[in-house]
């Protein structure tokens, strides 16, 4: 069996100045954000009860100045310059952008008890009310809600649903257990990633608060995009966990793209492509039947990443216990996406690349070749998924990131490993690949290339890379609010309202 191993270079990313470099904190520290000049102050709003927004206000406005890293590596933690610094930007948060939440209220529904359905609908109302009134003429460019850890961690059974649902679920759940499962010895990390990219019927069987409120919250007219800040992050003391640097790295390069700022982009990834996730959530229906609603996650160098809601599929549409689109369904999503496309842009991409964690359903690939027949010269369908198998290197050091191995016909991705700029591997364990393939006749090199310069593009993390492409992660932010979503309401088609 033919065995070829090589390491692919680490895809640059682009800040202002026109400087490019492979991690976000050294370059935003030397030449700003992507789009530098373009913000000079971030308005942020606060929403929370009294303690918790008198706590957060004075650490916000902290990230206006130097805070210290300690965390020992100093080429991947380093230390917080300032938001004037880093991205060019004051944080301020004037007093008529504070709502702090009724005490009387709330206490009411903790009377209640905040794990019922009355305690948690009026603690929902509660928050959301002071959400809808900062959404006047004069808004925030972000509204920070503060949650108290109970607030933060609270979850309740999906009262929605009858016995029967909720056995049905149950059982979905058990199959997607019993799918990661399949992996051989799974390391804490893998799990974690199969389990935020599956369908999560979880997602339906239990309600989470900070879900709920972001679901509502971007259903509004004027809506703005909302960042969720435990107490925890802001009393967390500095010597335990992540550093104060740490924290404002992260908080900061998210506040920044809510309000409309782009921190980074990627630098290698070829102009008027679109990069496209398709992926599969739990909904339930008026009617009461459980469905699964397809969902597009678009991604470009030229537009907005943006997410197009598709046809709602019968339980019964599966293959191999995974949801599939018929012809016609898959044809009419993926025009879609091109429309939408087209619009923000004003021409149709030059190449549409599909990313899957399943492979292609005979009917899926006819149908997205369909919508691109005489409208896009090249259409690339990709799969991806993870897989037990590990490569060890000879020697001390793990498997570089970007280690691309191709074993007779298959072909494995690290988009984790030894990052040799940082001088270490970010992982407790062995790092795990992701088996990557494609329907029909393509680079694949040059296919897992994109997929690496597409980890770069979290910019909920400073670290600059994650172990699935944005068009799948993005799946499951997505994901998450559909459950709380009818089945006629679509997701807020913004990024910026998902992160």
């Amino acid at each position: 069996m033919k065995i070829q191993i090589e390491c692919l270079p680490e895809p640059k990313l682009a800040f202002g100045q026109g400087k490019t470099g492979l991690e976000p904190r050294r370059l935003l520290a030397k030449a700003g954000p992507a789009d530098a000049g373009r913000l000079t102050n971030v308005r942020l709003a606060l929403v929370g009860t009294a303690p918790d927004v008198d706590a957060a206000k004075p650490w916000l406005l902290k990230l206006n100045g130097f805070l210290p890293a300690n965390e020992g590596n100093s080429a991947r933690y380093r230390e917080w310059p300032g938001a004037p610094s880093a991205l060019g930007i004051q944080f301020s948060v004037d007093d008529t952008f504070v709502r702090r939440v009724d005490e009387q209220r709330l206490q009411l529904a903790r009377a209640k008890g905040l794990e019922s359905k009355e305690g948690f609908e009026d603690l929902l109302d509660l928050f959301d009310n002071r959400i809808k009134g900062l959404l006047g003429d004069n808004r925030p460019d972000c509204i920070v809600v503060c949650l108290s850890d109970e607030a933060a961690d609270l979850r309740v059974e999906n009262p929605g649903l009858t016995a029967a649902e909720r056995r049905a679920l149950e059982q979905l759940r058990a199959e997607e257990e019993s799918q990661q499962m399949n992996l051989f010895t799974p390391t804490p990390e893998e799990l974690k990633a199969a389990e935020e990219l599956r369908m999560q019927a979880d997602d339906l069987l239990f309600r989470t608060f900070y879900r709920a409120l972001k679901a509502r919250a971007q259903q509004h007219v004027n809506a703005v995009p909302i960042q969720i800040l435990r107490r925890e992050t802001v009393d967390r003391p500095h010597d335990k966990g992540q550093s104060l640097a740490t924290r404002a790295w992260n908080i900061s390069s998210a506040l920044y793209y809510k309000a409309g700022g782009l921190p980074w982009r990627p630098a290698d990834l070829p102009e008027n492509t679109c990069f496209v996730g398709i992926s599969f959530h739990h909904l339930k229906r008026r009617t009461g039947s459980l469905v699964y609603a397809s969902v597009a996650q678009a991604f470009s160098t030229d537009v907005e990443p943006f997410t197009l809601k598709g046809a709602t599929i019968d339980h019964n549409q599966r293959h191999d216990k995974q949801p599939y689109l018929n012809e016609a369904q898959a044809t009419e999503l993926l025009r879609s996406v091109l429309d939408q496309y087209e619009a923000q842009s004003g021409m149709v991409p030059a190449r549409v690349v599909i990313h899957k964690t399943t492979m292609y359903h005979a009917e899926e690939e006819r149908g997205f070749r369909i919508a691109t027949h005489d409208r896009v010269p090249t259409c690339d369908l990709i799969w991806m998924r993870s897989t037990p198998f590990r490569l060890i290197r000879k020697g001390m050091q793990e498997p570089w990131r970007g280690t691309l191995c191709k074993v007779g016909s298959e072909t494995y991705l690290f988009t984790s490993g030894f990052v040799p700029w940082w001088n270490e591997y970010p992982g407790p364990h062995i790092p795990a690949p992701i088996e990557i393939g494609a329907s029909g006749e393509t680079d694949i090199r040059q296919r897992a290339s994109e997929i690496l310069a597409l980890t770069k593009m979290n910019w909920n993390s400073t670290e600059g890379m994650s172990r699935y492409p944005i068009t799948l992660s993005f799946a499951k932010r997505v994901g998450q609010l559909m459950s709380e979503l009818s089945e006629n309401q679509a997701p807020n088609p913004s990024y910026r309202f998902h992160m």
